[in-house]
């Protein structure tokens, strides 16, 4: 592109010449572009519906009349409000099919809506003639009845389709909501001031609080935290995040405020090439899509000349009839019958679907489902529930096992981490209350855990400098395979030295169903396969326990794609199963998802 020789107009024109309208990319007012279309949409078709109404009532005399009990002033009476019912249709909702086919004669192109729009104009033209000529040539009859039901219906197959390309669109547009609006930037005299986002350049300096994503990539140069990366990596643990380490883009601040310094902005983050990956595969066409297009010209082409074959063979004994002959071939043999089929027959299904507990978002993966012969699932989210959960306890000395889960989750209730949150949950399954030790001076170190002075409520017994967290908090020795998140549990004597009370092995818990679900599609014919950005021995864990041979740990959302993109060259129809941002590439690139 050369700004001396092209303008940004000038592609506009173009655009607009080849029968198109231009917007931004990810523009901020497209959703509410799409959601004005949506209301003139059903707009349209309430009108439609009314008109329809209205035309039968009037017309339904003359289909059940005997001869001679309607008077000609009565028909005619009928059939002029009729004609008065019909125009405001004809002018408003037919007016989007009008502009389409006037739009394909200026460009010389044939379309669905040229037929379509053909045969609802010499409808038109022929009933208005009959109702003001009532002996005329076309005084016979008319077909307002027809012409309203028709296009009632045929907008209600084009709202449904409106309904669900919006529901598609927003749906990126959510991904993107991730990154916040604003950010507290630092000035030059060192005070931070918000800022919008979009502003942020690398070499600038951030402070992102508790909770909020994080706006760029970049490196923390003062504080410490954990972030939340589940939908960007599929790591269903928060990750530490110490000074000095990187952060990345739409992850998610859990702990304390940070200082961080921006190193990458907009299409230079990870996110944003996630974003990316999402949009390339969700706009690549399938190829009976391809296929579609190919043929739709020459079958439409066609249909006019049969339409124009039909007027001709039979004017000379009746030109009415010819016109209506010529109407009824463009109705009949236009492709604009599946557009009234075909969603109707899928939203039955997606709600037959959504009774049983499925929600279809996108219907058209259920003509994809159809053919699917291997599933490929996530891990986290998926195929385990969100959190973690205890599967061991293990003692050190005469503590019993619920009096050290006790112990530990009265540190924990004071926590919202999720290993915290794993230990709580636990204890409240136990017979031994959390309520009977009291808590005080409690402190949390982040990344690492906690400490704290308990002692038994009403009990009178010394009270306890607590340790909870990992096993460097805690000063003990690591141990285990690293598959798991493992909680260790101290005491801290009057001496100083720490003893170890307990350890809890944390691990992702199994939806209950998962292994059932996955032997009821091998024991069909489909095969399954685990693809994960988590820690490889956790996942092959995972996929032992659900009964899945094929599995793989550490996928990047690239890897991930690749991986899909592998398996669709050798001939299979693939459907993924995934929930975090960095299945998005997949599950647009999957034939469903």
């Amino acid at each position: 592109w050369h700004p001396g020789q092209v303008l940004p107009s000038q592609w506009m024109a173009a655009v607009h010449r080849a029968g198109y309208r231009a917007m931004p990319a990810m523009d901020a007012l497209a959703r509410e572009q799409r959601q004005r279309e949506s209301r003139r949409a059903l707009w349209r078709w309430l009108v439609a519906g009314f008109c329809m109404m209205q035309v039968m009532m009037y017309a339904w005399p003359a289909y059940v009349a005997q001869p001679g009990d309607l008077t000609l002033e009565m028909e005619q009476l009928l059939r002029w409000a009729s004609w008065v019912i019909t125009l405001p249709m004809v002018v408003f909702s037919c007016g989007p099919f009008f502009a389409s086919a006037l739009r394909d004669v200026r460009l010389r192109r044939v379309s669905m809506d040229l037929p379509v729009a053909l045969g609802m104009a010499i409808t038109f033209v022929v009933s208005t003639a009959g109702t003001f000529e009532p002996t005329g040539l076309f005084g016979r009859e008319v077909y307002y009845d027809s012409l309203t039901m028709f296009v009632f219906f045929l907008l209600t197959g084009r709202w449904l389709e409106l309904r669900l390309r919006d529901r598609t669109a927003g749906a990126l547009e959510a991904v993107m909501n991730r990154l916040p609006d604003s950010v507290e930037r630092r000035g030059a005299e060192g005070h931070f001031t918000r800022v919008a986002t979009r502003r942020l350049v690398p070499g600038d300096t951030i402070r992102v609080l508790p909770g909020e994503a994080f706006p760029a990539d970049g490196r923390i140069t003062r504080g410490n935290t954990q972030a939340d990366e589940a939908l960007l990596t599929g790591e269903s643990t928060p990750v530490a995040r110490p000074l000095g380490s990187t952060v990345t883009a739409g992850s998610y601040n859990l702990q304390s405020p940070v200082e961080v310094l921006v190193q990458g902005t907009g299409a230079q983050t990870r996110f944003a090439q996630i974003v990316a990956l999402m949009e390339s595969a969700s706009l690549q066409k399938p190829r009976l899509a391809q296929l579609a297009d190919r043929i739709a010209r020459p079958f439409l082409v066609a249909v006019l000349l049969a339409a124009a074959l039909a007027v001709a063979w039979w004017w000379p004994s009746d030109p009415g009839h010819a016109l209506m002959v010529g109407v009824a071939v463009l109705i009949v043999t236009c492709p604009c019958a599946l557009s009234l089929a075909t969603p109707v027959a899928m939203l039955t299904a997606a709600g037959t679907l959504a009774r049983h507990g499925v929600l279809v978002r996108n219907l058209q993966g259920l003509e994809a489902l159809a053919a699917v012969d291997t599933i490929v699932f996530d891990k986290t989210g998926t195929l385990t529930r969100d959190g973690m959960a205890l599967s061991a306890t293990r003692t050190s000395g005469d503590m019993a096992a619920g009096e050290a889960l006790a112990l530990a989750a009265a540190l924990a209730v004071q926590s919202v981490h999720p290993a915290s949150r794993a230990l709580v949950a636990a204890a409240a399954r136990m017979p031994t209350s959390t309520l009977q030790w009291a808590v005080t001076d409690l402190q949390e170190d982040a990344g690492l855990g906690l400490t704290a002075t308990v002692q038994r409520v009403g009990a009178g017994q010394a009270a306890r400098r607590l340790r909870l967290g990992s096993a460097l908090h805690a000063g003990m020795a690591s141990e285990g395979d690293g598959n798991g998140l493992q909680v260790v549990l101290s005491q801290q004597g009057s001496d100083g030295a720490l003893r170890e009370l307990a350890r809890f092995d944390l691990t992702e818990d199994l939806r209950s169903e998962a292994a059932p679900v996955v032997r009821a599609l091998e024991q069909a014919g489909v095969a399954v396969q685990l693809l994960s950005g988590d820690r490889g021995g956790a996942v092959q864990r995972v996929a032992a326990q659900a009964g899945i041979a094929q599995a793989r740990g550490e996928c990047t959302p690239q890897g991930k794609l690749a991986a899909l993109q592998a398996l669709q060259a050798q001939g299979r129809h693939v459907a993924m199963v995934g929930d975090g941002l960095n299945d998005g590439p997949v599950l647009a690139g999957a034939h469903a998802s």
